[in-house]
């Protein structure tokens, strides 16, 4: 489980406006979003019914897209 520390910034009645983590919580949460990113990237292709490309097809299909644009 990821523990961070927030520092709140606040607004003069009080009300939490802001939040200031320490870089390396910061860090650690951007980790842990572009993980949940990928397990959610992957659970949408298995449900997608899509057939999977062999990754030697799929890597002349984005150099193919990549010259297109």
């Amino acid at each position: 489980m990821l523990t961070v520390n927030p520092h709140y910034i606040t607004d003069k009645k009080g009300k939490k406006i802001s939040v200031v983590l320490p870089i390396k919580d910061f860090n650690a949460l951007m980790e842990e979003l572009e993980e949940l990113e990928d397990i959610r990237m992957y659970d949408e292709s298995v449900t997608s019914g899509d057939k999977p490309v062999p990754l030697e097809e799929a890597f002349k299909i984005i150099e193919k897209s990549r010259k297109i644009l």
